[in-house]
């Protein structure tokens, strides 16, 4: 490519032409973002997702990596990166390129409990990533050992407050989802409970099935199999409205009414795609209308009914107002509990 090809914009010389010029000799990419975008997307996406494989976030990401890569016919590759309560995923993805080309399955934890419990975050969970689309809310359910002489969510907060620190509940480990849940409730309600934290999910609910503690507030899939074993029981659900798969289970909203003070309490984990900080609007408004598509779609809705999961369309603005929320709500929770890791 020379000059004499492809002459300078100048005085003698109409921009027009020299862009189109540029562009029929492949210099579009060249042109800056705003043709960039015009094509988005023109090449694989990468979706990273901040925890291990086999949980809510790897399945629910691939799910959704899956329907782009439909839509679009560009891949959307999924890349595990674990570790520091999926800060590490996280800050791979605050320090690239905002394109729209590397994307993060945030959940709760990571940019709403995670800032507060590790003070020396590399990425701030406001400034650092543009809010996409929400994708899902879990609602968490309380759960207790049937030798536990409790029959709703009324008479465990009696009997905690008859009892204090005589109930064991266990967790996927210290910060978790499960955790905060029982420490916002103990919090809401003035009880005392003993936390036993454990390496993951799945050792804390064997041991609440054997017997080892008493109590857990976990995500829904978590417990499902065991509730229908009849190996534990249900006393409520942390969403706004009860659940479809636990259509028994009241909310623990609704023990307010027999004068439980609960009123307003809400602590599902949640789901959502954000991307780095300063995407271009019109990339992040594609990317939210196409996900907010697939979450109707047929295959979707059988993985989020599966994972105990209920799908969340909305704008990103009202992600955004989501992730400030619940990042204020916990802060509090952990300050209130002096949490540390």
């Amino acid at each position: 490519m020379t000059a004499a090809r492809f002459p300078l914009p100048s005085t003698t010389f109409d921009r027009r032409q020299w862009v189109q010029l540029a562009l029929a000799g492949g210099l579009g990419a060249a042109l800056g973002p705003a043709f960039a975008q015009a094509k988005y997307p023109n090449k694989a996406i990468r979706m990273v997702i901040p925890f291990t494989p086999g949980g809510s976030a790897d399945i629910l990401g691939r799910a959704i990596g899956h329907e782009l890569t439909t839509a679009w016919g560009q891949s959307v590759v999924p890349e595990n990166i674990a570790g520091a309560g999926g800060s590490i995923g996280a800050d791979r993805v605050a320090k690239a390129a905002a394109d729209g080309y590397t994307l993060l399955m945030g959940h709760v934890g990571t940019l709403a409990i995670t800032p507060g419990l590790y003070p020396k975050l590399p990425y701030d969970p406001i400034k650092s990533f543009t809010p996409i689309a929400w994708v899902a809310r879990v609602p968490n359910v309380l759960v207790v050992h049937p030798s536990l002489p409790v029959k709703d969510l009324a008479s465990f907060i009696a009997y905690a407050k008859a009892n204090p620190g005589k109930i064991n509940y266990s967790s996927g480990g210290n910060g978790s989802a499960a955790h905060m849940t029982m420490a916002y409730l103990a919090q809401q309600t003035g009880i005392d409970m003993q936390h036993v934290p454990y390496k993951g999910t799945a050792p804390a609910v064997n041991d609440l099935v054997a017997g080892q503690v008493q109590a857990l507030f976990t995500g829904i899939p978590a417990v499902l199999a065991q509730l229908r074993a009849g190996q534990i029981k249900a006393l409520a659900v942390s969403s706004p409205q009860r659940v479809a798969i636990l259509p028994d289970v009241p909310t623990v909203a609704e023990s307010a009414a027999a004068g439980v003070p609960v009123r307003g309490f809400e602590a599902d984990q949640w789901y959502g795609v954000v991307g780095p900080a300063r995407m271009p609007a019109d990339v992040v408004a594609r990317i939210n209308a196409q996900i907010n598509e697939s979450l109707k779609s047929p295959a979707i809705l059988e993985r989020l009914q599966n994972e105990g999961a209920q799908p969340m369309p909305s704008s990103p603005a009202v992600f955004g107002e989501l992730i400030a929320k619940d990042l204020a709500r916990w802060g509090k929770v952990i300050k209130d509990n002096h949490m540390t890791l």
